[in-house]
């Protein structure tokens, strides 16, 4: 195991390495960074965020497909989509998120922006004092405030109940962490990037026991909340940028001590 100092400067050397423009090339990321209008880029990247797991080919594939079916102008969809665009959703699949899901999650963010003032209104408002664990917990409230089916809820993970809600604060990422090189987006700028957390997958995960950072084995909210606290000993005020360099480690390099 490295020693503190050796390991937070081998990290700062990965994320140097993975945190640029070419990351953008082979990530989901690519599909909001498609559009250059706030809403488009969130909305985008929220829904890309949701098909998050799987090859990352298929994920970008699908994403790409999706934002087609929506005339590739999201924000116009969210808001002026008609009964008969709703229907071209119907058979959209990726892995278990189905027609179903997917037209619900568009009838969702059309009630978030005609009456939540938006993503970024809702997670402002309801954020804890160090971390968006309860944020999300209450964005997830009220994106279920309408009627929906019950099978459309586990697309959604619920921090409460221990998920680790990995594309969630993926998604966050995103839209709150801001730098020059120009990988996230940094839209939302009244959440501090160092509420944020290191989404935790099964790659970041493994690099993260591998080098010590963290012990248990399950990918849980626990777990997140320990890696949290150990990132942010290197750097407090941006410790999600560490997961460039724990997830390059894992994906481009399949690195183990």
């Amino acid at each position: 195991m490295l020693d503190g100092k050796v390991l937070k400067e081998f990290l700062d050397e990965k994320v140097v390495q993975y945190n640029n423009r070419s990351f953008i090339d082979t990530d989901p990321i690519q599909i909001p960074h498609q559009f250059s209008v706030k809403e488009d880029i969130e909305i985008a990247g929220f829904l890309v965020a949701t098909l998050a797991w799987g090859q990352r080919k298929t994920i970008i594939n699908k994403g790409k497909k999706l934002m087609e079916l929506m005339g590739n102008s999201p924000y116009d969809f969210i808001l002026n989509h008609s009964e008969s665009d709703i229907e071209k959703l119907s058979d959209f699949t990726h892995r278990t998120f189905n027609g179903i899901d997917c037209q619900f999650y568009i009838k969702s963010l059309h009630n978030i922006y005609t009456n939540h003032s938006g993503l970024e209104t809702i997670f402002t408002l309801n954020q804890s004092n160090t971390q968006m664990h309860e944020s999300i917990v209450n964005f997830r409230t009220i994106f279920f405030e309408i009627e929906h089916w019950i099978r459309t809820r586990k697309h959604l993970a619920d921090p409460s109940t221990g998920a680790a809600a990995k594309r969630m604060h993926m998604f966050l990422r995103w839209m709150v962490r801001h730098d020059k090189n120009g990988v996230d987006f940094g839209l939302w700028k009244n959440i501090p990037m160092s509420k944020l957390s290191c989404p935790l997958d099964v790659h970041t995960g493994n690099v993260a026991r591998s080098l010590g950072l963290i012990d248990r084995r399950q990918d849980d909210i626990k777990t997140v909340n320990l890696l949290d606290k150990k990132l942010r000993e290197f750097d407090s005020d941006d410790p999600v940028k560490y997961d460039f360099a724990l997830f390059g480690l894992g994906v481009h390099e399949e690195f183990r001590l």
